[in-house]
């Protein structure tokens, strides 16, 4: 299982962490790399790459960590390339971390698209299936063997999607020998982004003692100028540990404190975490430091935000106040990178949804790096978070093996996001075909195994259309819908809008009697493209389509709509194919960030909302 609390761990060093028994490593940079070309994509296990140098095992290319590997060359069959890559990098471990029976040494993957292997020195230390999550294996053992020696980390990496995967897929063979060569496949998808894959997020050894706070449970509440801190640590590596908890606020002064492994800490006159542009004072954070007292001394610091979510049959609240969502989809998704992480490009991001006006956005569709939901936690911006539940649409992906898996990643996403004040929602799922048969049982057993994981907040899944919510409408807190009214259907009737829009709010909510949440909504825009009358790929079109949207969703805002979320913040990239003329152009920025016509109607429509719902103006 992956520590929860690694990252913080190794920012915690990175800043102000003084224990010797907690260091980090960071592997990013340029790793040796092979793609497997084999036509049955199996060479690299039959003949064993991982036992020697990559080098030594055929021609290898200089790759950059994490990027994804797919727009890095000039090779088209790379940037389409489905099966097994192979990345390799030999590291000098500090003499230390191997000297000090004590030390923990721990490998650790942000995240790798899709299934993954990793071998230390030739030996197999863990493997993982999910492309968005963390993973991670302790290696002190295998290092202490040959001390002098390098540690050699091989980790192959295999994209290829199955009736099985998060997100699920096919792979279809072409065996017409009058049309394709022998072997020809393609992996068939039913999700509208590029699957993009290899190393996504940073690589890093990191130590521990060995014993060590290997997780932390928090749960907050208020009660008038009183907030409470309800915490539950656990500790690996020993028994009998002596805990000394410890609340500071954002200052460093002393709050609270406690002992033992669960309990409470009282807060007096309780600064509250708010979204934001809710409040003068948005993602106020406390830090609860925990000690672990035994002979190793382990010592980590979580930031705690004090915050409540609640949900009625008409509102969304977060401290008992009414929270209306203006915000954004987004992708994890530029130019080279593809979906590797860059602080950058996070930065700037982060910054134009604060000049947009922007209080939340969705994960879509699937996990995003851990480093943007603290800074979410910093910034006051809300999330949903999503798991890669996306493209659910063949009946075979119903069955008792991908519930299955789609639980386990429901347990590695809950894990690892559970304390982040700003997250306020789980999605399991992204229009799946739910109207088949066997989606009620799927669902239900999905939604019910993710509340109890977390009784703290609500939980939903994204629909299309009414038939959509049919077999696991009755079990979400929330309804999320989306819809391209005058795009999808009817395209270029922009005056059928209000009717159609209308009339799908009023069906949801006579029907399941939540709030409704329009999660997705907006038409491609080609940037400098003009027409008067608007008509569809122009951003005169898109301008027109999203003002018709805002007047319905004003209409219903005081009776049970509770929020609005655009698609897309940024134009992305997609499979080619005639729908699609270099990626989807519904974000009201391009890929590189620069603003469309949209941009400009959305932010003064957020700054309004903001200052009606919340308490500030704008710049």
């Amino acid at each position: 299982m992956v520590n929860s609390l690694a990252l913080h761990y190794i920012q915690s060093f990175t800043q102000s962490h003084t224990h010797s028994h907690t260091e980090v490593k960071e592997l990013n940079g340029l790793w040796d790399f092979r793609a497997d070309g084999s036509p049955n994509r199996n060479e690299g296990f039959e003949k064993a790459w991982y036992k020697r140098r990559l080098t030594e095992t055929g021609p290898v290319i200089e790759m950059p960590v994490p990027a994804s590997y797919n727009d890095i060359t000039q090779d088209p069959t790379l940037r389409d390339f489905i099966g097994w890559v192979w990345y390799e990098r030999e590291v000098f471990v500090p003499a230390r971390w191997i000297s000090d029976e004590g030390t923990r040494v721990v490998l650790r993957v942000g995240s790798a698209h899709y299934y993954s292997i990793v071998w230390v020195n030739g030996e197999k230390v863990t493997e993982h299936e999910g492309g968005h999550l963390p993973f991670e294996a302790e290696i002190s053992s295998l290092i202490r063997k040959e001390p002098t020696k390098p540690c050699r980390i091989t980790i192959a990496v295999n994209n290829t999607l199955t009736l099985e995967t998060l997100p699920p897929g096919t792979i279809q063979y072409m065996n017409d020998s009058s049309r394709y060569p022998d072997g020809f496949f393609v992996q068939n998808i039913d999700f509208d982004f590029f699957n993009y894959a290899g190393i996504h997020r940073s690589v890093l050894l990191y130590t521990t003692p060995k014993v060590h706070v290997d997780d932390i449970s928090v749960e907050t509440n208020f009660m008038d100028n009183t907030g409470l801190v309800r915490y539950k640590v656990s500790v690996q590596g020993g028994f009998n540990n002596t805990l000394n908890i410890t609340l500071m606020d954002k200052d460093g002064h002393f709050v609270a404190s406690s002992t033992g492994s669960s309990g409470g800490l009282k807060v007096v006159d309780v600064k509250l975490w708010w979204p934001y542009l809710m409040h003068e004072n948005p993602g106020y954070l406390y830090s609860m430091k925990v000690s672990e007292t035994s002979t190793y001394e382990d010592e980590y610091t979580l930031p705690v935000g004090i915050r409540t979510i609640n949900v009625t049959n008409t509102q969304f609240l977060i401290n008992n106040k009414p929270f209306y969502f203006h915000g954004v989809n987004k992708h994890e998704d530029s130019d080279i990178r593809g979906r590797g992480f860059d602080w950058p490009l996070i930065v700037k991001d982060f910054n134009l949804m604060k000049w947009l006006g922007v209080n939340s956005f969705r994960t879509s569709h699937y996990p995003y790096a851990e480093e943007i939901l603290q800074m979410c936690d910093r910034h006051g911006i809300v999330v949903i978070d999503e798991c890669p539940g996306v493209g659910i649409k063949d009946i075979r992906s119903f069955r008792n093996a991908s519930l299955s898996h789609h639980l386990v990643v429901m347990d590695e996403l809950v894990r690892r996001d559970k304390n982040h004040p700003s997250v306020v929602m789980w999605s399991v799922a992204n229009e799946p075909a739910s109207e088949m048969p066997p989606a009620e049982f799927y669902f239900k057993t999905l939604i019910e195994h993710t509340k109890a994981l977390d009784q703290t907040r609500p939980v939903t899944y994204v629909t299309i259309a009414a038939a959509d919510m049919d077999k696991g409408g009755p079990y979400v807190d929330v309804v999320c819908a989306n819809s391209y009214f005058a795009w999808y259907f009817d395209q270029g009737r922009l005056d059928i809008i209000p009717l159609q829009l209308s009339t799908h709010f009023e069906n949801w909510y006579r029907k399941y009697q939540r709030p409704i949440i329009q999660s997705e909504y907006g038409a491609d825009a080609v940037p400098g493209l003009h027409m008067d009358p608007p008509m569809m790929f122009t951003e005169e079109y898109q301008n027109a389509l999203l003002q018709s949207y805002h007047d319905v969703f004003d209409q219903k805002r005081n009776q049970y709509f509770v929020g609005e979320l655009i698609w897309n913040f940024a134009d992305f990239m997609t499979s080619q194919g005639i729908y699609r003329v270099v990626g989807n152009k519904k974000g009201i920025f391009t890929r590189q960030r620069q603003p469309k016509a949209a941009a400009f109607l959305l932010r003064k429509r957020y700054w309004r909302l903001a200052n009606e719902t919340g308490r500030l103006l704008p710049d």
